[in-house]
Formats: structure tokens, sequence, C-alpha cells
């Protein structure tokens, strides 16, 4: 199903102000959103926070179906969260590690996860890995097979889109390999969550974390983590409190026994009624038409930029999604955003996750290579795109 562009634009209300080219920091959020957040709001103020959470007590529950859905899994395998990353840290840090394991991991991790997994690492003697790329730039899968053949490998963590980078990587691929293998598979779908369609099977995934305020459109502050009911029970949480147990005979309590073990007592419930409403919202469109949209915009904008003799663009990848990065001969990363935002332009600046990986894991204080990180979504128009070219004729 193809994506009705001026109706979704009537339903952005930033479409006004800017050209928003900035959706892997954060997109603007629809109309729709926006207004179940400012409405539980308002119910806090007209009863109370206790009260309104109790009258929204089965919206609350739908956003868990809703996230579910939206992944191919079950409700009680689905947790929320304040952020991605710490949805994916809770996880991580929850893992019984045996000493002297492996950690394989790409080249394009996210570096807030590589700080993560050095800070795992020491604590359980464990050895971090980083995978060969492929030709392509994507993670290599042969070498990941003979990793694996090696064995004592405890865990692979892959992000499936980097932030820097518009290659989606191969995780279907991983999965594949780590179900063989009987090893644990962590996907940080940050990224590609809200811009393609994912089903956790298709992945092989064991774990993954996603946020709403990327491509999913959602409120800030919220995100969702996904466990696999088969793998939960080795997950054991290193902070509980009422949320994440239940009432239980000698003991007093024992750990929940499903994905809400990872979740906390206090939370925004009008950001997750916010996050579950952006769900929807992209399930409504589907995210198949979303895919082919967001795809035909990043190609159009990759074709114009190359097309500029002072650009290079720097997108890898066999199949790539709706973020686009390039640099300008003789223009910092930084110059480039700050002018185009004074046309009402919105890109961001980024290190090139290679690069930033091999930085933290080797205590290199060699800064990163910058790039600029424009990044499309639905709602943006090809005359969006072509007056952000045109400024850099400039």
């Amino acid at each position: 199903m193809s994506i009705d562009v001026r109706a979704v634009r009537q339903q952005t209300r930033g479409v006004l102000n800017v050209a928003h080219l900035n959706n892997a920091g954060s997109s603007l959020v629809p109309r729709p959103v926006a207004e179940t957040v400012v409405g539980h709001l308002r119910r806090e103020e007209e009863i109370g926070g206790y009260e309104a959470a109790e009258e929204a007590a089965d919206r609350l529950q739908n956003v868990y179906c809703s996230v579910a859905h939206l992944i191919g899994a079950r409700p009680n395998e689905i947790a929320l969260a304040e952020s991605g990353s710490r949805a994916w840290a809770v996880a991580m840090h929850s893992f019984p590690f045996v000493p002297g394991t492996r950690l394989l991991i790409g080249r394009t991790e996210y570096a807030g996860n590589v700080i993560a997994l050095r800070q795992l690492a020491r604590r359980n003697d464990l050895q971090i890995v980083v995978l060969d790329d492929d030709p392509y730039g994507q993670v290599d899968v042969e070498h990941l097979q003979r990793e694996l053949d090696r064995g004592s490998v405890a865990m692979v963590a892959l992000t499936h889109v980097p932030m820097a980078d518009g290659l989606v990587n191969p995780a279907a691929e991983v999965g594949r390999c780590c179900r063989a293998a009987g090893v644990l598979f962590v996907l940080d779908a940050c990224q590609s969550v809200g811009q393609m369609p994912l089903d956790v099977e298709s992945l092989g995934c064991d774990v993954l974390a996603g946020t709403g305020r990327k491509f999913l459109r959602g409120p800030r502050g919220t995100a969702f983590l996904y466990v696999r009911a088969s793998v939960l029970g080795r997950f054991d949480p290193l902070i509980l409190d009422g949320m994440s147990t239940v009432s239980s005979g000698a003991e007093g309590f024992e750990v929940r026994g499903d994905a809400r073990r990872f979740e906390s007592w206090e939370a925004s419930i009008a950001g997750r009624l916010g996050l579950g409403r952006a769900v929807d919202y992209a399930l409504a469109l589907g995210l198949d038409g979303v895919q082919e949209r967001v795809g035909s915009l990043a190609e159009q904008l990759r074709t114009e930029l190359a097309a500029l003799p002072a650009v290079t663009v720097h997108d890898h990848g066999i199949t790539r999604c709706g973020i686009v990065t390039f640099s300008v001969k003789g223009s910092e990363a930084g110059n480039i955003r700050a002018r185009l935002a004074d046309h009402q332009i919105n890109v961001s600046v980024a290190p090139r996750p290679s690069n930033e990986v091999q930085a933290i894991l080797t205590g290199s204080s060699h800064a990163a290579e910058m790039v600029v990180r424009a990044s499309v979504h639905y709602y943006n128009t090809e005359d969006e795109i072509l007056r952000l070219v045109g400024l850099l004729c400039r």
C-alpha cells in the first residue's frame, strides 16, 4: 500500500516549519501521537497521576500488544523502557556470562553499546571479537560462521542499521547462523524499527531493542525490549522492584515470568500511550509502503548528492535505508549542518561507525571522521531533497 503523502503531511504540524531530514535522530511526531500524550497529561492534571493511570490501564496493556504485533512477537515477550540504549543494556547486564567466553560484534556496532560491552567484558573476563566487514561494508557472515565454529561464544551483538551509514546489516543471515550454533543473538533495531517491516522469527534474534523517537515517530523517552520467551529464564535482572517481581510463598517474591521483569515501577504513562499510538499509526500505514517510500527518497538523495563534484556519499550495503551520509570537500560537517539549519533544513552530524568502534576498543584518542547525516521519512518530499542539494551547490 502506497503512502498518501499529502494526508500524512496534513497530520504533521512540523512540516510547516522545517524540512526535517533528521529522522534518525528524532522524527516529527504526528498529530494523533501528540494528542495522545497531551490528552493523558491533561487527565493527570484533572484527576491525578495514579487515577489517570488506572483509568488508562486497558489502553496501556494494548501498547504491549501493538509493539508485539509490530515485530511479530507475543505481548508477554515485550517490556517498555525509557530509551533504546537502556532497554538494550538492562538485558545485557542481566545475562549470566561465563568467564573466558567471547562476544562477537560488528564494526558498525553502536558506540554506546560498545562501551557497555567493554564494561561487561572487564567484569566477566570476556573477549570482544570484532567481525570483519564484507566487500559491501556489511557484517561478514562468513567470518561470523568461522568464529562460531571455534566455539566459546557467549553472544553475538549486532546493530541492524548503523547510526551513520545507510546500510542494513544482513540480520536474518546472522540469526540463522546463531540459531544453528545455539548462540544468543542480540539485535539493536533502534534505527530500523519504524522504517521497515521487522519480524523476530525471520530475523532469528533472541533479544531486540527499539526506540520510539526515531522512525516510529513516537515521543522521546520511550522504547521497548523484546526477549524471546524460550530464553527469558536465563536473564536475571540486576535490580528488582514491585513491577519486576510477584508475590511468592516462603521467599516473599519471585521474578516475573514475562518480559516485564526488566521494567521498574515508575514510568511516563503519557509517553507509553504515545508510543502505542505511534506504533498503531505505523501499522495502519503499512510498513511495506513505508519502506518503499523511504527507500525511494533516500536513493533520490544519494543520486542527487553523487552528481555534485565536491560531495562524497559514504553509504554501503546491498540493502540500504533512509539514512544518507555524506561529506563536502573543504567543509566541516558541523558547518554544513549549521548552513542548512539557517534555511530551515534539519540534518545532523555523526561519526562514521567503524572508525568510532575501533577508537573505543583500542582506547585511541584520535577523533573519528564526522559526516553529515540526512535521514528521510515518508512525509518528506522530493522538493525538500532538491532544496538541500541546491544549497550545497552554492
